[in-house]
């Protein structure tokens, strides 16, 4: 009896100590993840427009800026293709190794680009060629992240668990904008010719961490489970092999195409909101509203440090509540919430500002940020999970997320430069989530060993 409860008591210790390397591990990887992507996107309302595109217009540079952000989110769907049947069929963690150095690489090597200056029309191209690359690996990164955090997670803390790598985010947007608010002190030109290399070359540290954590965890209990049942329904009946022959990718297009499209509606009161006030806004404030880049740096990182906590808040709810209730909860707020931004945004006032990022942010976008790692991941089966919430996730980024900066400021050209436009485009977006998140089944009760 007591050498039985030694045992369960060490494999307890075990478990927890192993969710624990887990949880942080794809909390540094999402970190790094956003801390590229974000840092890329300030780069593109602040830098690259002039040192990659000078030879045209303000306007158009900073929409060509804008338009290299949102390429690495077409490319993301296609590592989501490619990754998720990786991560289906030879395991999650051999998966994440390889995107997370990649990432590394392609955004240390976008700090080492020559300019166009220096090589003419090439340096554009070199540009979106690793902004490619850079969003094929992403592609891959987030969905399995979150599924070796949920998929290790007990039943009922799942939301919690899953919610705290998705603070990662923030943790990235603090880097990123701290960074950049010191090399932006530096003199305009030493800013524009070395300073802004240093933000991407550091890039290369973090993920040196990050692969060191992921290389000590265990693959998930979920996915060994879904294994050792494969093995012996194969040794039972060994004409099941020949069943395995769709990947999970034609597999999960097949049978769940709805559970992905669901999820690529449900980006839009996320990624809408989120890439207008950390992209867009600070560009228009900085360009049209005559804010100090300084002051809008800092207005988006206090933002980023009261996310933490929101985060843990809205994610335990969910496992309470459910995840359908937060997810309606924060994208109805954050239709509410988009010309009140604007509004404060216009006032200059740092702490009307920092109001308006609250409202939107904290409480709208957190909340809905909070649940898609537990929402999404249980909507598919053990076999093709990877596959599905990689898709779906990444598909729903592309206009959601990366084309949200040039949409927004192509709205405001219209109209000399009014926001009228692009906050009606918030509101569409949160309500039509709104909507889907409504038809959704409710998941925080499903046993994800099992297909659904």
């Amino acid at each position: 009896m007591s050498i039985s409860l030694d045992i369960s008591q060490q494999r307890t210790v075990l478990d927890r100590s192993n969710i624990r390397r887990v949880v942080i591990s794809s909390w540094i990887g999402n970190t790094i993840e956003f801390y590229d992507f974000l840092l890329y996107g300030l780069a593109s309302a602040l830098i690259f427009g002039k040192i990659f595109f000078p030879t045209i217009s303000p306007l158009a540079a900073m929409l060509a800026s804008f338009a290299t952000f949102g390429v690495g989110f077409i490319a993301r769907p296609l590592g989501g293709i490619f990754f998720g049947h990786m991560g289906d069929t030879l395991g999650r963690k051999y998966t994440l190794m390889i995107t997370l150095g990649g990432m590394g690489v392609a955004t240390f090597l976008i700090g080492c680009l020559p300019t166009w200056a220096q090589i003419g029309v090439w340096a554009p191209i070199l540009l979106v060629l690793l902004r490619f690359i850079q969003g094929f690996l992403v592609g891959g990164e987030w969905g399995g992240a979150m599924l070796m955090v949920v998929e290790s997670a007990p039943a009922n803390r799942r939301g919690l668990l899953g919610a705290i790598p998705q603070t990662g985010g923030f943790s990235g947007q603090l880097l990123a904008t701290g960074i950049f608010a010191l090399i932006t002190m530096l003199p305009e030109d030493q800013l524009f010719s070395w300073g802004w290399r240093i933000p991407f070359m550091l890039s290369f540290a973090l993920v040196l961490v990050g692969l060191y954590m992921r290389r000590r965890l265990d693959e998930t209990p979920v996915f060994k489970a879904v294994q050792q049942r494969e093995q012996q329904r194969e040794q039972l009946n060994p004409a099941a092999v020949e069943e395995k022959t769709s990947s999970p990718v034609v597999q999960v297009v097949r049978h769940q195409w709805r559970s992905i499209l669901l999820i690529m509606v449900l980006r839009f009161a996320e990624s809408v909101p989120f890439f207008m006030a950390t992209v867009f806004a600070v560009s228009y404030a900085t360009s049209q509203l005559g804010v100090d880049k300084q002051t809008m740096l800092n207005v988006v990182m206090a933002t980023c440090v009261l996310a933490f906590p929101m985060h843990a808040f809205f994610g335990s709810l969910s496992d309470k509540v459910g995840r359908r209730p937060i997810y309606i909860f924060g994208a109805l707020c954050a239709a509410a919430m988009a010309f009140p931004f604007f509004w404060l945004l216009e006032s200059g006032s740092f702490g009307l500002m920092v109001l308006g990022y609250i409202l939107l942010i904290n409480i709208a976008h957190n909340s809905i940020n909070a649940v898609q790692p537990a929402f999404f991941t249980e909507l598919f089966g053990p076999k093709v999970r990877y596959s599905g919430a990689s898709i779906g996730a990444q598909l729903g980024a592309i206009v959601a997320g990366g084309f949200t900066p040039f949409i927004a400021k192509g709205l405001t050209a219209l109209d000399h430069d009014d926001w009228s436009y692009v906050a009606t485009y918030v509101v569409v977006a949160a309500l039509v989530a709104a909507y889907a998140a409504w038809r959704a089944p409710e998941t925080s009760r499903r046993d994800l060993t099992l297909d659904h």
